[in-house]
């Protein structure tokens, strides 16, 4: 009995002194306030000379979280507007209340989104505050601003002759140089892109040069062993490898991106194909809708003119206001067409008929690398 009464104090005295011995009280951390953001500008248009200066500047209030300042995390957001922040530019500042973007590093951003240059967009910018480990995400009012990007210099420098041609066994001129026009040229669809679609040989190669029946200068690849190059990747001025050509024999559009310095290579699958002719029929047309026209001289003025792989002319035709037409591949044959689609301006095979642009004459062209048809009223 002696010893359970002792062992029984001895408990007690236990859970006596460990309630004495209190834990200290979690710590308890504020929520904190949304802070709010200011810009320098809300117009950011550099000039290219201006690219290592300061552009914008991004400050906030203090969210006023129960911690050292100096510890506080910042995530800066910058996005094209409208998406919201899907796909935005992201600055983590930790400790400040600020941060600068230089004009480089704002047109960079830009131009990764595909901005053209000297056109303004909207961008939308926020901050994001929380703590340090991320807790307590507190979002700040949205800021528009307009942002231009300025032109930089192409990653690859263009061609001095603003033409390009394709040879190598993988096209249909093999490595014969000087190579068949117009089939294998390419098409300039802006300053700094090219585009063609040729009828290509698979497993084979090719270059792209600069000028028809010179190998002084070449466009090509630093290594064509690079998995899935064949389908598009860097292309250089002068390096050392042919580019690889598709693996199987087809159709296929290759495009060059100067500004970006890359090329990318897609089988052209349209309905109809790529035409080996083209012709106008319609009653905005001098011949109506014969088809084909009797009349050789009228049936000849409707006859586009190849001028490289992609593009079809004709220099002047009189069109007539309020009336229609279609592109036939083939004269004489309704089974195929080619018309307008969904958005003005574009050409899809077996498309509505076209309106005319207008009574007058007009220089007429038709590039199936973009699908456009453009009118020059002479």
């Amino acid at each position: 009995m002696r010893i359970k009464n002792i062992l029984l104090f001895t408990a007690v005295a236990a859970l006596g002194f460990a309630a004495c011995d209190k834990l200290d009280p979690l710590p308890q951390y504020g929520l904190g306030v949304d802070p709010v953001a200011s810009v320098s500008s809300t117009t950011v248009a550099p000039l290219p000379a201006d690219s290592l200066k300061d552009a914008l500047t991004v400050s906030w209030t203090n969210p006023e979280y129960a911690a050292d300042t100096n510890t506080l995390k910042y995530i800066v957001q910058i996005d094209s507007a409208g998406r919201n922040f899907s796909k935005a530019a992201v600055r983590e500042v930790i400790g400040k209340r600020s941060t600068t973007y230089t004009a480089r590093e704002l047109n960079n951003i830009m131009l990764a989104w595909g901005f053209e240059f000297n056109k303004a967009y909207d961008l939308d910018v926020r901050v994001i505050s929380s703590y340090g480990n991320n807790n307590e995400k507190r979002n700040s009012n949205v800021i528009k601003i307009k942002g231009t990007p300025y032109k930089i210099p192409p990653r690859v420098s263009l061609p001095t002759s603003g033409k390009l041609f394709l040879v190598g066994d993988a096209s249909e001129g093999g490595w014969n140089n000087p190579v068949p026009v117009p089939k294998q040229e390419f098409t300039r669809l802006d300053e700094t892109t090219f585009a063609g679609i040729f009828n290509m040989k698979g497993g084979k190669q090719y270059l792209v040069l600069p000028v028809n029946g010179n190998w002084d200068n070449k466009y090509s690849v630093a290594s064509n062993s690079v998995p899935g190059l064949s389908a598009g990747g860097d292309f250089r001025f002068n390096a050392s490898d042919n580019f690889p050509g598709p693996a199987t024999d087809g159709l296929y559009k290759i495009t060059l991106d100067f500004q970006a310095g890359k090329f990318k290579v897609e089988p052209f699958t349209q309905q109809h194909g790529l035409p080996n002719s083209l012709h106008m029929v319609g009653g905005a047309t001098p011949g109506g809708w014969d088809n084909p026209n009797s009349n050789a001289a009228i049936a000849a003025a409707q006859t586009f003119t190849r001028l490289n792989s992609t593009t079809w002319e004709i220099p002047t035709l009189a069109l007539k206001a309020n009336e229609k037409f279609l592109l036939l591949p083939e004269s004489g044959n309704w089974g195929k067409k080619f018309g307008e689609g969904a958005k003005s301006g574009l050409i899809v095979p077996e498309g509505a008929d076209i309106p005319s642009p207008g009574a007058g004459n007009y220089k007429i062209t038709v590039n199936f690398a973009d699908n456009s048809i453009k009118y020059v009223k002479l």
